[in-house]
């Protein structure tokens, strides 16, 4: 006599492929929403990083004009680095490339007027234009015209915060 075979049914212990294709939109779609969030986040970092180096940068540059009663030439790349070294100072008319590194503008060469620029890691340039007389402004730019120089230029800093 031969044994019966057993029937699967009463043996069904795993998922089917419809509950596993259900398990897997449902990750898909929280992953939909969490990715865009997550870019969102990082680029605000990445930014907010870069504000922070040119507002210490500016600090920096006041705390020299302070001392000295002047910008003038002690407001450079190499005076604000002996203050503050923890910022990487790039002359006049060269690009900031990152977040740590500052592109400070001796234009217009008054004693009353500093000028920089930082680069975020998302792309955005952030400038800053203090004028001891007329006070702080602030703007945004390129990557391309990411320098001191472009920050000094008149119209390029439109008197508002970041």
């Amino acid at each position: 006599m031969s044994t019966p075979i057993p029937d699967r049914a009463e043996n069904d212990d795993g998922f089917t492929l419809v509950e596993l294709m259900v398990v897997v939109l449902i990750i898909a779609i929280l992953l939909a929403i969490a990715i865009p969030t997550f870019l969102g986040a990082r680029d605000r970092a990445q930014n907010s990083a870069a504000q922070s180096s040119g507002r210490l940068a500016l600090v920096v540059a006041k705390v020299v004009f302070t001392d000295g009663g002047t910008y003038g030439t002690a407001a450079n790349d190499v005076g604000l680095a002996a203050v503050e070294p923890s910022l990487a100072y790039k002359p006049s008319g060269t690009q900031s490339t990152g977040p740590k590194e500052v592109s400070v503008s001796s234009l217009p060469a008054t004693d009353t007027t500093w000028s920089a620029a930082v680069l975020s890691a998302s792309g955005t340039c952030y400038l800053i234009n203090d004028d001891t007389t007329s006070g702080t402004a602030f703007g945004t730019t390129t990557d391309a015209n990411c320098t001191g120089t472009y920050a000094a230029t008149p119209g390029n800093t439109p008197l508002s915060g970041w």
